[in-house]
C-alpha cells in the first residue's frame, strides 16, 4: 500500500482533522503514477460521475457513455 485515506464515515467522508485529510490525499494522488496506469487529472474525481444520480438519462461506466432510457452505449464520435 504506497498511501491510504480512510472514510469511516459512511464510506464518505473522514472523521480526521482538515489538514491531514488534505496531506493523506495529496499522498493519495500522487502515488498514482502513470506506470501503474494513472492518468493525469484526478481519478477519484472522474469515479465520482459513475452513479452520480443527477444525471439520470446518461451514465459513465467502464463500457463507456450509456443512455439508460435507451440502454444503448452513446457514440463518443460524430461518425459512429
Amino acid at each position: 500500500v504506497r498511501a491510504s485515506l480512510p472514510l469511516p464515515l459512511a464510506g464518505l467522508m473522514s472523521d480526521a482533522p482538515f489538514e491531514e485529510t488534505a496531506a493523506r490525499l495529496e499522498a493519495l494522488l500522487a502515488s498514482l503514477s502513470p506506470a501503474m496506469g494513472a492518468f493525469q487529472g484526478n481519478p477519484f474525481a472522474l469515479l465520482s460521475f459513475l452513479a452520480l444520480p443527477v444525471i439520470p438519462a446518461l451514465k459513465l461506466t467502464d463500457r463507456g457513455l450509456v443512455d439508460v432510457d435507451a440502454f444503448a452505449l452513446v457514440s463518443l464520435w460524430d461518425s459512429e
